[in-house]
């Protein structure tokens, strides 16, 4: 016999209190670009939730705009050691995990990678720097990215509402 747990609204835990202002699903736009590539547009959902624990589950997707075909997707977690900085594992399904490690100032965040490792396939990805800044129900944010032989340079900037609360 299996038992499936009952939903329950938990309080969050009182470690994450300096992300709480991402709680909730955020939606938007943003653009690509990056020397190797084609600049494009692409669509975007966010989602930060949690369950009580002293983590939030982080889940993103991201589409073309032209054709509405899938570009990328990230899910993982982000956690507070202390009240000023955060740390954050991700995984890529381009054969990557990232750990990131930064700060939390109000509602901004900068994120450093201090690793990267991918499978034999993926290709060489070594550095990724994340900006956040929020206010009120608008995120915007920056990815710089240094792979393929590149150094660190903008790939990503994007502009999402939230659309769901917490």
């Amino acid at each position: 016999m299996h038992l499936v747990p009952k939903t329950v609204t938990s309080a969050l835990h009182a470690d994450l209190a300096p992300l709480a202002f991402l709680l909730g699903r955020w939606a938007g736009e943003g653009e690509g670009e990056y020397p190797t590539i084609e600049s494009f547009r692409y669509g975007e959902e966010v989602t930060f939730s949690h369950v009580g624990k002293a983590f939030l589950a982080y889940a993103q997707r991201s589409w073309s705009l032209e054709d509405g075909q899938p570009l990328h997707a990230e899910t993982g977690y982000w956690r507070c050691p202390s009240p000023e900085r955060v740390e954050v594992v991700l995984a890529h399904p381009t054969g990557h995990v990232e750990l990131a490690e930064g700060s939390v100032t109000g509602t901004a965040l900068t994120l450093s990678s201090s690793s990267v490792a991918g499978t034999r396939s993926a290709k060489r990805v070594d550095e990724l720097v994340r900006h956040v800044d929020v206010a009120g129900a608008r995120l915007s944010y920056e990815l710089r990215m240094a792979a393929v032989s590149q150094p660190l340079a903008v790939h990503l900037r994007g502009l999402l509402r939230r659309v769901a609360g917490p």
